[in-house]
């Protein structure tokens, strides 16, 4: 395999967030494995974002399904290709729509982590506007010969500013927004950093009352609650309009609208969602992406996930002929299955690698013994169900670090050592539930014990007729099974008290005392371990006898 290049910074995100099983925000290219047809879809979503055009996507998958991998992997991609991009993750405190400030708390989360290429790390809101104001001074210098600090080139970069904010007038909200620009815009030609200040606030949507915009900025309205999704629409057409290429928002833990516990406020959130779908795929958006993570339950659950509100039901479930067998990647959902075989083999050489790079040494671990690892995960009980690409990175994460922390320690011992463990655990919990089940044994023998000379076992929802006969037969009053150990061949007693010619176990109190005395004395002379043993085979029979 060859051998990689890796800067130290980057090796030392993906260790680090690896081994804690979360997703690197640097380095991820180095990571990527699969994924192709929904790589693939969502590079085509961002060309059609670049012409003008809109798109929704949910990605849906299981805890550790690769998720969060895939948002922050199209986020990286989409920055180097010069587009904006916001990301989020909901919580209790940051929703869609909330009556107290949820709403907003997502926007500003959102424009908190507004990144651009330049500024990947988040914080790129004045920056952004900076190079906007740097970029027409930098255009008009060139096209009328003008100097820096020319009153005349001032009056020009005001004239376009103007312009671009007058084009975005038509939009809801684009007047108020344009008045902000040009606030911001005043204060940076004046020197006034109070107005500055206070238009990003503003653009943040920090500014909590419509009397406090209207006395530092001119305004009228603020962001909020109802309106900050028609602000990131007018960001959409801004950042277009100063030289990139669209804006994508990128909202993961879509579950946390699942976890609504009040279903007025549930469905309030999804028909906020409603309104963003409707926008992006009936053209009213434009350069704009929205994609949001969440799992199964969150989407397909007809109780108080997305389905439970038919007008996304109807609009996100698949068509007829794409839910079988083949799936299409079109559609509105992308559901994440595991990793094939092959691509987990190549993502832990690949791990291998920068393990080995980080820390300096060469790879010890062979291709088999990746084989063998692998095959140890995916054979693991419930694996089809349970196993996850978090899952199985954390774990070889883990292999790693203990071979090169304990350098006499080998992989096979390693391993070994491992399933012994696990088998050691499970012997523990079958011993256990052994244990359990005589006391339990015991118990339900006592009882009978305490009720055999009446004819019935009690406590134990069986049999009972006042020494009448059984439909499943009765245990004698010796504490235990009669001399015969078991029940007679014919499953059932004789009410009469006559002769037990037949094998049928007499129902008198003098029958049962006598069949007691010949069990326990034949009992005594018997090894306590052999009385055990017999014991549970007599109480596993009996079970099954009573289907138990």
């Amino acid at each position: 395999m060859k051998q990689m290049s890796i800067p130290k910074r980057l090796t030392t995100a993906l260790v680090n967030s690896l081994t804690a099983g979360v997703v690197p925000r640097v380095g991820l290219e180095h990571i990527a494995v699969g994924r192709k047809p929904e790589v693939a879809s969502m590079l085509q979503d961002l060309e059609n974002i670049a012409e003008g055009g809109a798109a929704f996507r949910i990605i849906s998958g299981r805890y550790g399904s690769g998720k969060s991998f895939l948002l922050q992997m199209l986020r990286n991609y989409a920055m180097d290709r010069e587009f904006v991009v916001c990301d989020a993750d909901l919580s209790p405190e940051r929703r869609l729509v909330g009556t107290k400030g949820q709403g907003l708390a997502t926007y500003r989360e959102l424009l908190g982590h507004l990144s651009t290429r330049t500024r990947p790390d988040g914080g790129a809101l004045e920056p952004m506007l900076q190079r906007w104001i740097a970029g027409l001074q930098q255009e008009l210098m060139q096209a009328g010969g003008l100097r820096p600090g020319d009153p005349q080139l001032l009056e020009s970069v005001e004239l376009r500013i103007y312009e671009v904010a007058g084009e975005m007038q038509s939009l809801v909200h684009g007047f108020d927004f344009a008045k902000v620009l040009s606030a911001y815009w005043t204060g940076y030609k004046l020197g006034e950093e109070e107005r500055k200040a206070s238009a990003l606030r503003w653009l943040r949507g920090e500014i909590p009352t419509k009397t406090e915009a209207r006395k530092e900025l001119g305004v009228g309205v603020v962001i909020d609650d109802d309106n900050w999704y028609d602000y990131m629409k007018l960001w959409a057409e801004f950042a277009v309009r100063i030289g990139y290429k669209g804006l994508l928002l990128f909202i993961d833990e879509g579950v946390n609208l699942y976890k609504i516990t009040n279903s007025v406020s549930r469905q309030s959130n999804y028909e906020k969602l409603l309104t963003m779908f409707n926008d992006t795929m009936q053209g009213k958006a434009e350069h704009l992406g929205i994609y949001l993570g969440g799992t199964p339950q969150f989407v397909e659950d007809s109780r108080r996930g997305l389905f439970s509100y038919d007008a996304l039901r109807t609009r996100l479930m698949d068509g007829r002929y794409s839910s079988g067998a083949y799936r299409t990647y079109t559609s509105p959902i992308l559901r994440l299955d595991m990793l094939s075989h092959e691509e987990i083999m190549v993502l832990l050489q690949r791990l291998r690698g920068i393990h080995a790079m980080h820390f300096g040494y060469e790879p010890q671990l062979r291709d088999e013994q990746l084989v063998a690892f692998m095959q140890a995960a995916v054979n693991r009980l419930g694996a089809d169900e349970l196993l996850t690409t978090r899952e199985v990175v954390r774990d070889f994460m883990d292999v790693l670090h203990m071979l090169h922390q304990h350098q006499e320690l080998t992989f096979e011992a390693l391993m070994g050592e491992r399933e012994m463990e696990q088998a050691a655990g499970g012997g523990r919990k079958s011993a256990a539930g052994g244990s359990r089940t005589a006391s339990a044994g015991d118990s339900w023998l006592n009882s009978a014990d305490e009720a055999g000379s009446e004819g019935r076992l009690s406590g134990a929802g069986g049999l009972n007729n006042e020494g009448g006969s059984s439909s499943a037969g009765r245990l004698s009053s010796a504490g235990g099974l009669s001399s015969e150990g078991r029940l007679s061949s014919e499953g059932q007693l004789s009410s009469t008290g006559g002769s037990n010619n037949e094998g049928r176990l007499g129902s008198t109190d003098g029958q049962n005392h006598e069949a007691g005395r010949v069990a326990r004395s034949g009992e005594a002379g018997r090894s306590g371990e052999d009385r055990a043993d017999r014991e549970r085979d007599d109480l596993d029979d009996l079970l099954a006898e009573f289907e138990l």
